[in-house]
């Protein structure tokens, strides 16, 4: 069961900044996992309260997507406890390790006993101490935002891998950061979980900083914009709150706006912070996971505030773009991937990018511990719990195989000039049917049937994608046909 809480340290490792992981991650340890619940211990109370307001969310998220390549079951919550031995082993740490330049991260192998073994640096070091049990008693300030370094230093606009499912966002993105205030403000992204919105949001405050770096930025999520305000209220401290926002804010740039759905009151603190910024020419970013419109019991007000500047959504990207982002996170994190296996993982993992990198990260894990290359032999039995139909459609071969049996046409024809419509529609459909299960890309389909321009196949795809918008009775019915055939 362990094992699962170190697959996840090692995800959580890679997808917040250094400082961040081991300021308030590193010295969790795995406390049991019972009845869908996963028990965390934290030295302090202080540590506990941040990690519930900022990382619980994206630690069971994490988790989740981890235990889908195990034999346990996922955790459906997270209990967070506090254990007062590792807070006397975290006082220990603090006075016997030296220090490291928060840029060091703890090798993969340094994971022992369900907690990453990392050297204390200045910021832990920094962080208030607590009794084990004692109460958390209100503070007299306000609770002061993460340091601009929170940014995830992973995040940038040169390892955003551009494609058409994000092509518009990334653009606006750069625009964005180029000229803060002056053009698309604001800019609203939306789409999908797992898909750069929040890459395309940090590299936005990296951009503003490399040119400004005086700017003043704020980076967090419409959560924690809602406990800091409740806290505000309930300790009289509105009036801090409202100046930090409003007057102390260059760049406002806020995740997961639709949490705000269904909270009159934050939203009506949102709506003149938004006002407040947007008046004194402050760029504003957010995004969501939906389009403004769709966000249930959001304020029409706010819905157009969000639509008067730029939205733009990202997609899931065509497998093209997929193989792009694995081999540039390859690059980055040293992985030998041939471009066989990143094309194989490309059409496995179709859902999100988040899922895509983690499981090129735990196939480069698998084969660290069994000493071996990545091959396709690995990469097969890595993802083997992801698509398990996947053996069930080999190739484009299997689809074109499948359309002829069921229109009665040779293979030849198929992959042949013959423009007649008793050839030209089922070869639409094996092509349309090769995009859409296999996500093979226009140019390799084309040479697939018989060296196709990768536009006539497009056309193909687009034309297939159109008839069955519209319902048409014959192409639903071939589809649903030939699927059946493969074992769909």
């Amino acid at each position: 069961m362990n094992d699962l809480w170190e697959s996840t340290l090692l995800r959580l490792q890679r997808t917040i900044s250094p400082e961040a992981f081991e300021s308030w991650i590193a010295d969790i340890e795995f406390g049991g996992l019972i009845d869908g619940q996963l028990t965390l211990r934290v030295p302090n109370s202080f540590q506990l309260e941040w990690v519930h307001n900022n990382y619980e969310s994206l630690v069971l998220e994490l988790c989740q997507e981890e235990a889908r390549y195990t034999s346990h079951a996922a955790p459906t919550s997270i209990a967070l406890t506090i254990d007062a031995d590792l807070q006397a082993r975290a006082t220990a740490a603090r006075s016997t390790e030296p220090a490291r330049a928060p840029s060091q991260r703890a090798p993969l192998s340094s994971i022992q006993g369900g907690r990453l073994q990392t050297p204390t640096n200045g910021l832990l070091a920094s962080r208030p101490s607590f009794a084990p049990h004692a109460t958390f008693a209100p503070q007299s300030t306000l609770p002061q935002p993460p340091p601009v370094a929170d940014l995830n230093p992973m995040y940038s606009f040169d390892n955003f891998v551009v494609g058409p499912s994000n092509q518009l966002a990334h653009a606006a993105s750069v625009a964005v950061a180029s000229s803060p205030g002056t053009r698309y403000n604001p800019l609203f992204i939306y789409g999908g979980v797992g898909l750069g919105k929040t890459h395309l949001v940090n590299a936005i405050g990296h951009t503003v900083l490399a040119n400004n770096p005086g700017a003043s930025i704020l980076y967090l999520s419409a959560e924690r914009f809602t406990n800091e305000f409740i806290w505000s209220l309930q300790n009289h401290r509105i009036a801090q709150f409202r100046e930090r926002y409003r007057s102390h804010c260059d760049v406002l740039l806020m995740d997961d706006i639709q949490f705000l759905a269904g909270r009159e009151q934050t939203q009506e603190e949102f709506f003149h912070t938004f006002n407040a910024l947007h008046h004194a020419n402050k760029q504003i970013v957010v995004t969501s996971d939906v389009y403004p419109q769709q966000i249930p019991e959001m304020e029409e007000r706010l819905i157009s505030r969000f639509q008067s500047g730029m939205v733009a959504d990202v997609q899931a990207p065509e497998v093209d773009t997929r193989v792009a982002i694995l081999r540039t996170k390859a690059a980055g994190e040293g992985i030998q991937l041939s471009q066989e296996v990143a094309h194989y993982l490309a059409q496995v993992v179709k859902s999100n990018v988040r899922e895509l990198e983690g499981t090129l990260t735990r196939l480069a894990v698998l084969a660290k511990l069994r000493q071996r290359p990545i091959d396709m032999d690995l990469a097969r039995e890595a993802t083997r719990t992801v698509m398990p139909q996947l053996e069930q459609i080999t190739s484009v071969e299997d689809i074109q195989r499948a359309v002829c049996e069921y229109f009665g046409v040779r293979m030849a024809d198929l992959k042949g000039k013959k423009r007649t419509r008793s050839v030209s529609h089922p070869r639409m459909i094996a092509m349309y049917l090769c995009r859409e299960r296999l996500g093979t890309s226009y140019p390799d389909l084309g040479s697939r049937f018989g060296g196709k321009d990768h536009t006539t196949v497009l056309s193909a795809y687009k034309k297939i994608g159109r008839l069955l918008e519209e319902n048409d009775d014959k192409v639903l019915d071939a589809i649903t046909a030939v699927d059946r055939k493969l074992g769909l």
